[in-house]
Protein backbone atom coordinates (compact mmCIF):
# COMPACT_ATOMS: atom_id res chain seq x y z
CA UNK A 1 0.00 0.00 0.00
CA UNK A 2 1.46 3.40 -0.66
CA UNK A 3 1.50 6.26 1.73
CA UNK A 4 1.33 9.75 1.29
CA UNK A 5 4.80 10.76 3.31
CA UNK A 6 5.91 14.23 4.54
CA UNK A 7 9.21 14.70 4.71
CA UNK A 8 10.18 17.35 7.17
CA UNK A 9 13.90 18.76 6.30
CA UNK A 10 13.03 16.99 2.99
CA UNK A 11 16.20 19.19 1.49
CA UNK A 12 18.70 18.13 4.42
CA UNK A 13 21.53 15.61 4.99
CA UNK A 14 18.78 12.90 5.74
CA UNK A 15 15.45 14.34 4.63
CA UNK A 16 16.78 14.93 0.55
CA UNK A 17 17.97 10.70 1.03
CA UNK A 18 15.13 9.79 2.59
CA UNK A 19 12.52 11.45 -0.03
CA UNK A 20 14.77 9.92 -3.13
CA UNK A 21 14.24 6.76 -1.68
CA UNK A 22 10.63 6.71 -1.26
CA UNK A 23 10.16 8.36 -4.47
CA UNK A 24 12.14 5.74 -5.71
CA UNK A 25 9.15 3.32 -3.97
CA UNK A 26 6.28 5.12 -5.55
CA UNK A 27 4.74 6.56 -2.39
CA UNK A 28 3.87 9.99 -2.79
CA UNK A 29 6.02 12.36 -1.04
CA UNK A 30 5.77 16.40 0.57
CA UNK A 31 9.37 17.61 1.30
CA UNK A 32 8.96 19.74 4.12
CA UNK A 33 10.63 22.86 3.60
CA UNK A 34 10.52 26.20 3.75
CA UNK A 35 10.98 26.92 -0.10
CA UNK A 36 8.65 24.18 -1.43
CA UNK A 37 4.87 24.06 -2.19
CA UNK A 38 3.23 24.26 0.20
CA UNK A 39 5.52 25.56 2.39
CA UNK A 40 7.00 23.77 5.71
CA UNK A 41 8.86 26.36 8.10
CA UNK A 42 9.99 25.73 11.84
CA UNK A 43 9.81 29.00 12.64
CA UNK A 44 6.68 29.56 11.54
CA UNK A 45 3.78 27.43 12.29
CA UNK A 46 0.88 29.09 9.98
CA UNK A 47 2.58 26.51 7.44
CA UNK A 48 2.24 23.08 9.33
CA UNK A 49 -1.46 22.85 9.16
CA UNK A 50 -1.38 22.91 5.17
CA UNK A 51 2.05 20.49 5.02
CA UNK A 52 0.65 17.90 7.15
CA UNK A 53 -2.60 17.95 5.13
CA UNK A 54 -3.80 14.63 3.68
CA UNK A 55 -0.50 13.16 5.43
CA UNK A 56 -0.45 9.70 6.65
CA UNK A 57 3.60 9.55 8.02
CA UNK A 58 5.58 11.91 8.99
CA UNK A 59 9.76 11.88 9.17
CA UNK A 60 10.67 15.12 11.35
CA UNK A 61 14.06 16.38 11.43
CA UNK A 62 14.31 19.43 13.61
CA UNK A 63 16.59 22.05 12.37
CA UNK A 64 19.56 22.95 14.05
CA UNK A 65 18.84 20.03 16.71
CA UNK A 66 16.52 18.83 19.05
CA UNK A 67 18.62 19.56 22.05
CA UNK A 68 18.47 23.79 21.04
CA UNK A 69 16.06 25.83 23.39
CA UNK A 70 12.48 26.02 21.67
CA UNK A 71 12.75 22.12 20.45
CA UNK A 72 10.29 20.47 22.49
CA UNK A 73 7.90 23.00 22.06
CA UNK A 74 7.68 22.65 18.42
CA UNK A 75 7.28 19.14 18.31
CA UNK A 76 5.12 19.54 21.29
CA UNK A 77 3.00 21.78 18.63
CA UNK A 78 3.94 20.09 15.74
CA UNK A 79 2.47 16.53 17.16
CA UNK A 80 -0.71 18.47 18.06
CA UNK A 81 -1.15 19.48 14.55
CA UNK A 82 -0.58 15.93 13.16
CA UNK A 83 -2.89 14.43 15.11
CA UNK A 84 -5.73 16.92 14.02
CA UNK A 85 -4.67 16.36 10.48
CA UNK A 86 -5.14 12.50 10.99
CA UNK A 87 -1.07 11.58 10.32
CA UNK A 88 -0.68 7.65 11.59
CA UNK A 89 2.95 7.57 12.00
CA UNK A 90 5.83 9.82 12.84
CA UNK A 91 9.80 8.55 12.54
CA UNK A 92 11.82 11.17 14.37
CA UNK A 93 15.72 11.78 14.18
CA UNK A 94 17.22 12.21 17.44
CA UNK A 95 21.06 12.25 18.49
CA UNK A 96 22.67 9.42 20.46
CA UNK A 97 23.36 10.89 23.72
CA UNK A 98 21.63 14.44 23.92
CA UNK A 99 19.27 14.52 27.14
CA UNK A 100 17.17 17.55 25.47
CA UNK A 101 16.44 15.35 22.89
CA UNK A 102 15.18 12.60 24.79
CA UNK A 103 12.34 15.17 26.06
CA UNK A 104 11.59 15.40 22.69
CA UNK A 105 10.60 11.52 22.28
CA UNK A 106 9.29 11.55 24.87
CA UNK A 107 6.60 13.75 23.14
CA UNK A 108 6.27 11.15 20.20
CA UNK A 109 6.06 8.36 22.85
CA UNK A 110 3.19 9.65 25.08
CA UNK A 111 1.42 10.69 21.61
CA UNK A 112 -1.00 7.85 21.05
CA UNK A 113 0.47 7.67 17.48
CA UNK A 114 2.63 4.79 15.74
CA UNK A 115 6.42 6.32 16.02
CA UNK A 116 9.92 5.22 15.55
CA UNK A 117 12.65 7.03 17.00
CA UNK A 118 16.05 7.02 15.22
CA UNK A 119 18.92 8.20 17.45
CA UNK A 120 22.23 8.72 15.32
CA UNK A 121 25.64 9.54 16.08
CA UNK A 122 27.52 11.94 14.35
CA UNK A 123 27.59 12.28 10.98
CA UNK A 124 30.12 11.23 8.74
CA UNK A 125 28.91 13.95 5.86
CA UNK A 126 29.49 16.65 9.33
CA UNK A 127 33.29 16.63 7.31
CA UNK A 128 32.23 16.26 3.68
CA UNK A 129 28.74 18.82 4.11
CA UNK A 130 28.95 20.92 6.80
CA UNK A 131 30.55 23.20 9.78
CA UNK A 132 33.79 20.51 9.29
CA UNK A 133 34.19 20.93 5.46
CA UNK A 134 35.41 24.70 5.40
CA UNK A 135 38.48 24.29 7.95
CA UNK A 136 39.75 20.88 5.78
CA UNK A 137 39.54 22.57 2.68
CA UNK A 138 41.80 25.49 4.45
CA UNK A 139 44.09 22.59 5.64
CA UNK A 140 43.97 23.43 9.21
CA UNK A 141 41.54 21.47 11.37
CA UNK A 142 41.29 23.36 14.76
CA UNK A 143 38.62 21.31 17.88
CA UNK A 144 38.37 20.94 21.40
CA UNK A 145 38.16 17.49 22.95
CA UNK A 146 40.60 15.81 20.80
CA UNK A 147 40.73 12.47 22.69
CA UNK A 148 37.22 11.79 22.10
CA UNK A 149 35.81 8.75 19.87
CA UNK A 150 32.87 8.54 18.07
CA UNK A 151 31.28 5.95 16.15
CA UNK A 152 30.28 8.12 12.81
CA UNK A 153 27.34 7.08 10.99
CA UNK A 154 26.74 7.89 7.12
CA UNK A 155 23.62 9.34 6.75
CA UNK A 156 22.52 6.46 3.31
CA UNK A 157 22.01 4.15 6.36
CA UNK A 158 20.12 6.33 8.76
CA UNK A 159 18.18 7.06 5.61
CA UNK A 160 17.74 2.99 4.95
CA UNK A 161 16.88 2.81 8.38
CA UNK A 162 14.34 5.46 8.48
CA UNK A 163 12.62 4.29 5.49
CA UNK A 164 12.43 1.37 6.24
CA UNK A 165 10.38 2.65 9.91
CA UNK A 166 7.85 4.71 8.24
CA UNK A 167 7.13 2.01 6.08
CA UNK A 168 6.90 -1.33 8.03
CA UNK A 169 4.98 -1.53 11.35
CA UNK A 170 7.43 -3.74 12.92
CA UNK A 171 9.29 -1.05 13.54
CA UNK A 172 6.59 0.53 15.54
CA UNK A 173 7.03 1.62 19.11
CA UNK A 174 10.97 1.36 18.44
CA UNK A 175 14.11 3.06 19.54
CA UNK A 176 16.71 2.65 17.34
CA UNK A 177 20.47 3.97 17.87
CA UNK A 178 22.83 3.96 14.92
CA UNK A 179 26.29 4.23 14.96
CA UNK A 180 29.29 3.24 12.31
CA UNK A 181 31.59 0.53 13.65
CA UNK A 182 34.18 2.01 14.60
CA UNK A 183 35.31 4.54 16.88
CA UNK A 184 37.74 7.21 15.59
CA UNK A 185 38.99 10.56 16.99
CA UNK A 186 39.15 13.87 15.14
CA UNK A 187 43.17 13.33 14.38
CA UNK A 188 42.22 9.78 13.27
CA UNK A 189 39.53 11.44 10.93
CA UNK A 190 41.11 14.39 9.39
CA UNK A 191 44.64 11.98 8.84
CA UNK A 192 42.22 9.64 6.82
CA UNK A 193 41.16 12.88 4.57
CA UNK A 194 44.22 13.68 4.29
CA UNK A 195 45.63 10.41 3.11
CA UNK A 196 42.70 9.76 0.76
CA UNK A 197 42.92 13.42 -1.08
CA UNK A 198 46.40 13.22 -0.81
CA UNK A 199 46.30 16.61 1.07
CA UNK A 200 48.32 18.37 4.06
CA UNK A 201 45.74 19.00 6.53
CA UNK A 202 47.08 20.10 9.95
CA UNK A 203 44.89 19.05 13.49
CA UNK A 204 45.51 21.45 16.32
CA UNK A 205 43.65 20.57 19.65
CA UNK A 206 42.02 23.24 21.68
CA UNK A 207 40.45 24.32 24.20
CA UNK A 208 36.11 24.84 23.72
CA UNK A 209 36.51 28.83 25.26
CA UNK A 210 39.14 29.29 22.17
CA UNK A 211 37.40 27.24 19.93
CA UNK A 212 33.92 29.41 20.78
CA UNK A 213 35.63 32.37 20.20
CA UNK A 214 36.86 31.55 17.20
CA UNK A 215 33.48 30.74 16.07
CA UNK A 216 32.27 33.94 16.81
CA UNK A 217 34.98 35.81 14.95
CA UNK A 218 33.79 33.89 12.22
CA UNK A 219 30.30 35.76 12.41
CA UNK A 220 28.87 31.83 13.30
CA UNK A 221 25.33 32.26 14.18
CA UNK A 222 24.29 32.34 18.11
CA UNK A 223 21.78 29.13 17.95
CA UNK A 224 24.92 27.16 16.37
CA UNK A 225 27.62 28.25 18.38
CA UNK A 226 25.34 27.31 21.23
CA UNK A 227 24.61 23.65 19.81
CA UNK A 228 28.68 23.36 19.16
CA UNK A 229 29.49 24.13 22.89
CA UNK A 230 26.33 21.80 24.19
CA UNK A 231 27.71 18.71 21.70
CA UNK A 232 31.19 19.20 22.70
CA UNK A 233 30.90 19.96 26.13
CA UNK A 234 27.76 17.61 27.26
CA UNK A 235 26.86 15.08 24.32
CA UNK A 236 31.25 14.30 23.74
CA UNK A 237 30.89 13.48 27.76
CA UNK A 238 28.03 11.12 27.88
CA UNK A 239 29.22 8.19 29.20
CA UNK A 240 28.42 5.12 26.76
CA UNK A 241 28.31 7.70 23.88
CA UNK A 242 31.49 6.07 22.38
CA UNK A 243 29.54 2.61 22.56
CA UNK A 244 29.13 0.76 18.94
CA UNK A 245 25.44 -0.27 18.09
CA UNK A 246 24.12 -3.17 16.05
CA UNK A 247 20.70 -1.83 15.18
CA UNK A 248 21.71 -0.46 11.72
CA UNK A 249 22.48 -4.23 11.04
CA UNK A 250 19.70 -5.87 12.88
CA UNK A 251 17.13 -3.74 11.33
CA UNK A 252 18.65 -3.33 7.44
CA UNK A 253 20.45 -7.47 7.87
CA UNK A 254 23.54 -5.70 6.44
CA UNK A 255 26.57 -4.11 8.35
CA UNK A 256 26.72 -0.17 8.08
CA UNK A 257 29.13 1.72 5.67
CA UNK A 258 32.30 1.94 7.06
CA UNK A 259 34.57 5.14 7.72
CA UNK A 260 37.03 4.46 4.83
CA UNK A 261 34.49 3.62 2.47
CA UNK A 262 32.92 6.96 2.95
CA UNK A 263 36.07 8.35 2.94
CA UNK A 264 36.73 6.72 -0.31
CA UNK A 265 33.90 7.89 -2.05
CA UNK A 266 33.91 11.74 -0.86
CA UNK A 267 37.64 11.37 -2.28
CA UNK A 268 36.42 10.73 -5.24
CA UNK A 269 33.71 12.75 -5.88
CA UNK A 270 36.72 15.50 -5.26
CA UNK A 271 35.01 17.19 -2.48
CA UNK A 272 38.18 17.89 -0.15
CA UNK A 273 40.20 18.76 -2.96
CA UNK A 274 38.15 21.98 -4.03
CA UNK A 275 39.56 25.51 -4.08
CA UNK A 276 38.53 28.06 -1.09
Amino acid sequence: MKSNILVIGGTGKTGRKIAARLQRLNHKVRIGSRNAQPAFDWENQATWATALEGMDKVYISFQPDLAVPGALEAIENLVNEAKKQGVKKMVLLSGKGEREAELCEQVLIHSGLDYTIVRASWFMQNFSESFFLDPILAGHVALPKPEAKVPYVDTDDIADVAVEALLHSIHNGEIYELTGARLLTFEEVIDAIAVASNREIQFTPISINAYTKMMEELKVPADYIWLINYLFTEVLAVEGNDVITNDIEKVLGRKPKSFAEYVSENAANGVWNQTV
